[in-house]
């Protein structure tokens, strides 16, 4: 009964009976699943940082061969049309050294052409070197052919 005179079936037990049945309701198993230890947690992030620098790594050096690649490509295009150009005209230059640049791709690269006679009085080897926008002493690319002379 309770303080107005009522039974109550559902009134709580009192407090020795509620800690009678507390000991008596046998234990929930605690999960077993624990978390990552922060030492864990840091050697993760070691080994993706490690993984990250050298994917960075590959990524820049593809990148830098790319653009190394793209001159090349570039300067074997002018060395084609300086040898076009003589065709083209039916120029047949007499032996020497003449340079020059041509504008491709929106750089200017500078080249060479060394004429020289062959045993063949009415053919002429022309190589042709070009060079790097910024590097007039290293060749990007050599191309050789050779001009013949037109009958007039």
């Amino acid at each position: 009964m309770n303080i107005l005179g009522s039974t109550n079936l559902t009134s709580p037990l009192p407090c020795r009976e509620r800690a009678r049945e507390r000991v008596e309701t046998p234990p929930t198993p605690r999960p077993t699943c624990r978390g990552f230890t922060l030492l864990e947690v840091l050697v993760a992030l070691f080994i993706l940082a490690i993984t990250m620098a050298a994917v960075s790594r590959t990524a820049s050096s593809s990148i830098q061969h790319v653009d190394a690649l793209r001159t090349r490509v570039i300067a074997d295009w002018v060395a084609q049309n300086r040898l076009a150009t003589h065709q083209a005209r039916g120029d047949y230059p007499q032996p020497g050294i003449q340079t020059g640049s041509e504008e491709q791709a929106g750089q200017t690269y500078p080249w060479q052409e060394e004429i020289i006679a062959t045993p063949n009085p009415t053919m002429r080897r022309i190589i042709v070197n070009v060079y790097a926008p910024e590097d007039t002493k290293h060749s990007l690319r050599e191309l050789t052919g050779y001009l013949v002379q037109n009958p007039r």
